[in-house]
């Protein structure tokens, strides 16, 4: 697993996301403690936090079914777990 920015625990991290739908191009920054993931996905339907899950999966390397939206499911900044 790539090590980041996020908070530890015993199977895996919490990380901070702040997401920008609709986006010209897709894009993951990370700063500070937070990420900046921008997808060209629209937020209805849930199509873009299926593709933010798909990013964060691909960026550590794990299976997209061990990345969770924890919080933010209709909002742009969420808590997000990835399970080692």
């Amino acid at each position: 697993m790539e090590k980041a920015s996020g908070v530890q625990y015993h199977e895996g991290m919490y990380i901070k996301v702040f997401v920008t739908p609709g986006a010209k191009r897709e894009n993951v920054e990370e700063k500070g403690d937070t990420f900046l993931i921008s997808v060209r996905e629209p937020a209805s339907g849930n199509h873009a936090n299926d593709r933010v899950r798909e990013l964060v999966a691909l960026r550590f390397g794990q299976p997209i079914g061990k990345v969770r939206i924890l919080t933010g499911h209709h909002s742009r900044g969420k808590m997000i777990s990835v399970n080692s």
